[in-house]
């Protein structure tokens, strides 16, 4: 099974010359690790900063420069910081290429829940459901299944809903998923050492499963 860091290694290989991308909080935020700097990307942090850059080291730290999930970062040549409200409407205006966010449920036909479990305290919903509605394209990092082993890719979602029908890829621990038009999880790549088998036996919902599938390929 990956690592979360190697979730998002895998991820940062969706991210596009020219991009702008928003990274959402927990494993989408190591994704900056992992663009290759002659990549012209702008990562942008729905807190107000547009030009993120990768996870400092400890001689760069500056507690006053942090993301959307209060995580110290570093900032590119060129960036800027702004208020809410501007960084809001860029998400509403769809000015945002891609947007990676964590999920704890994902259903066949796409649908995501990521922002409350019930009877839990939450401080509120964040940003998840302007960055669903408004994202062009959506892709989760997650674990494929709960830590007692059930699985969080679903016929149907159980928990309150952030999005309907807009993810696009799911990349979990066991797999390269893609959410298909017609509905069902298509199985794209399969983590290294890990069987289709083991995949289909962890998929609650429709799992499709064409020819081959192969590793996924690390550098």
């Amino acid at each position: 099974m990956l690592t979360k860091y190697q979730i998002a290694q895998r991820i940062a290989k969706e991210v596009q010359d020219g991009f702008y991308v928003n990274l959402g909080i927990g494993i989408p935020t190591l994704v900056a690790n992992y663009i290759p700097e002659t990549m012209n990307v702008v990562l942008q942090s729905e807190n107000g900063l547009l030009g993120m850059g990768a996870f400092p080291n400890e001689a760069e730290v500056d507690a006053d420069l942090i993301n959307a999930g209060k995580q110290t970062i570093t900032m590119q040549v060129g960036a800027s910081l702004f208020n809410s409200a501007d960084s809001f409407a860029m998400i509403r205006s769809g000015k945002i290429n891609l947007t990676i966010l964590g999920a704890m449920e994902v259903s066949e036909n796409g649908d995501i829940a990521n922002w409350k479990v019930p009877g839990k305290m939450v401080k509120g919903m964040g940003g998840a459901m302007d960055l669903v509605a408004s994202a062009k394209n959506i892709i989760v990092a997650m674990q494929h299944c709960s830590k007692d082993g059930k699985s969080k890719l679903l016929k149907k979602c159980t928990l309150p809903l952030t999005g309907l029908g807009c993810v696009k890829k799911i990349v979990s621990d066991l797999a390269v998923l893609a959410v298909l038009p017609t509905g069902g999880f298509q199985l794209l790549e399969r983590a290294p050492n890990v069987g289709t088998d083991f995949i289909l036996n962890a998929t609650e919902g429709k799992l499709i499963i064409e020819g081959e599938i192969p590793e996924m390929q690390f550098d």
